[in-house]
């Protein structure tokens, strides 16, 4: 083993020989030689053997794994030292390999050496983007679990810090094949993440990139199955897919195979939804989805079907007036809850598809139903009136912080809801049935360009529906309401699209406990 001297003799010779230093090839196997030697010894091997790297290809193997002893050693020091000179490594043939390597030591626990990992990726990324991209990908696919999950997560936050000139089209294109492939065995959490990673490439901001994306999504939520309401893991996958989905949606990309699942499969079985989330409304979120998916729906092959499924589901929340007794109060004593929430994402959904077959009501409908539903609108619109009422005065006056609390948040959305549903409301009151007005979901931001609309439809929201409707002799509001029973979520102001909880168990292709893939050192 060589000592210090020795080692700083042999620098000595090929410094001073410099592009001949080729031709010293003794001298720089004492410094290979130097990785076994003690912690000073190590220190400078560490140095010097990347520094002479490039003359000597015929050791390149030798100098490689030598350094790699290094990034092994007991010694911090010497591993940060080692770990620090790995890019210089990184040439021609040999920079896959070193991608790969460091992509390894992103398992490190020690701070400092998993930000020196970071950098030495980074600064491999900018001399060969694909070259490095082969590195992670391939323990992506093939690694250990704690170094795949930290090669995803280095992409999903660094790849959006690289220049353009780094990530080309050509590197892009790479990128979205490797995680096709990676997109056929991930859990709930890594889908989300590889969908963050491929959403935010350029390429794929068109409008066929957005369309591939759904249709990546499309497959990862499995349509083509049979839906099983009772098993928590198929409704998660589900809503989890949904939510990455439901961004990529516009007048473009369509979001017709989603709406067309949820209509035919979700929406009969909505009682019957489980989830491995505690504290969810499942039904709701599920509504929610759809009524924001509604908007993008395309042309549908079976839309009077369809329409009449979420029709059908709507007049489950849209309750009939309750019989008086001769007394003229209410004969069951009880009155029926209003489930406001619900209602405005059915009542959203079948507005947004009927616009598609606007004689749906008049010509799909016989006369019976059609009058037992104006009687039930009718009764919700004057619920609705009240309520409003109750809110308006509640928050009159109120500004800024007193605004803030929870109680008055809550009361907020309310206000938003009751409003939305009424504005539709009297859209189905015309004659015929008209699908025209236009109104922004309670739990989405208002836009800027919707600043006229909401105006709009605040102002229609302090009188009633057409009289013309009313179906049996004239009751007062006061007689056949008490508010407020109205069912609303606390978090309908908050909803993300991020992973609410983790899958659970196997997720038959693709959504299960990925199968143990620990190996040890593969360098």
């Amino acid at each position: 083993m060589p000592t210090v001297e020795e080692l700083y003799r042999n620098y000595g010779i090929l410094a001073d020989a410099t592009e001949t230093a080729g031709q010293h090839k003794d001298a720089y196997q004492v410094i290979l030689d130097g990785v076994k030697g003690g912690a000073k010894e190590k220190r400078l091997a560490a140095q010097f053997i990347p520094k002479f790297f490039k003359h000597f290809p015929e050791l390149a193997d030798s100098a490689i794994n030598a350094q790699l002893d290094l990034c092994e050693d007991e010694d911090v020091s010497i591993r940060r030292q080692a770990i620090k000179e790995l890019p210089q490594f990184a040439t021609g043939d040999n920079l896959p390999r070193v991608a790969d390597i460091l992509t390894q030591l992103l398992q490190s626990d020690d701070s400092a050496e998993f930000n020196l990992v970071n950098n030495a990726l980074l600064s491999i990324f900018k001399m060969d983007a694909k070259g490095t991209l082969g590195g992670l990908f391939s323990q992506i696919l093939q690694g250990e679990d704690i170094v795949r999950e930290r090669a995803i997560k280095f992409l999903s936050t660094k790849l959006k810090t690289l220049p353009e000139e780094v990530l080309t089209k050509e590197v892009e294109e790479f990128i979205l094949a490797e995680s096709k492939k990676v997109l056929e065995d991930v859990t709930g959490e890594e889908f989300v993440l590889f969908m963050k990673i491929l959403s935010g490439l350029k390429s794929l901001q068109t409008v066929s990139g957005r369309q591939q994306l759904v249709e990546l999504v499309a497959e990862q939520a499995d349509l083509e199955q049979t839906f099983n309401p009772s098993d928590p893991d198929c409704v998660d996958r589900l809503l989890q897919c949904t939510r990455q989905a439901v961004p990529l949606f516009s007048k473009n990309v369509h979001s017709t195979k989603f709406v067309t699942y949820f209509c035919e499969h979700v929406l009969p079985n909505l009682s019957a939804l489980t989830t491995p989330v505690e504290g969810l409304d499942i039904q709701l979120e599920v509504l929610k989805l759809l009524a924001e998916m509604s908007s993008f729906c395309g042309d549908m092959e079976k839309l009077e079907s369809n329409l009449k499924k979420l029709f059908d589901k709507l007049l489950e929340y849209m309750p009939l007036p309750p019989e008086e007794a001769e007394n003229g109060e209410n004969a069951g004593g009880e009155e029926p809850k209003l489930q406001f929430s619900y209602v405005e994402c059915l009542l959203y959904s079948f507005h947004q598809l009927g616009r598609k077959l606007p004689d749906f009501l008049t010509a799909k409908l016989n006369a019976e139903k059609l009058k037992d539903f104006k009687i039930r609108l009718q009764y919700f619109a004057r619920g609705l009136q009240v309520y409003i009422r109750q809110l308006r005065l509640a928050l009159q006056g109120k500004t800024g912080e007193a605004l803030k609390t929870e109680e008055n948040k809550i009361k907020v959305v309310a206000l938003k809801i009751t409003n939305n549903i009424n504005v539709l409301i009297k859209d189905l009151f015309h004659i015929p049935p008209s699908y025209k007005s236009t109104v922004t979901l309670s739990w989405k931001p208002v836009q800027k360009a919707d600043a006229n609309q909401k105006r709009t439809s605040e102002d229609t929201t302090s009188s009633s529906p057409p009289k013309k409707a009313s179906a049996g002799p004239k009751r007062d509001a006061r007689q056949i309401y008490n508010p407020p029973s109205g069912k609303y979520s606390s978090n309908l102001g908050s909803f993300s699209y991020e992973q609410r909880g983790g899958f659970r168990g196997g997720r038959g292709r693709g959504w299960g406990g990925r199968g143990n893939r620990s190996r040890g050192r593969i360098y």
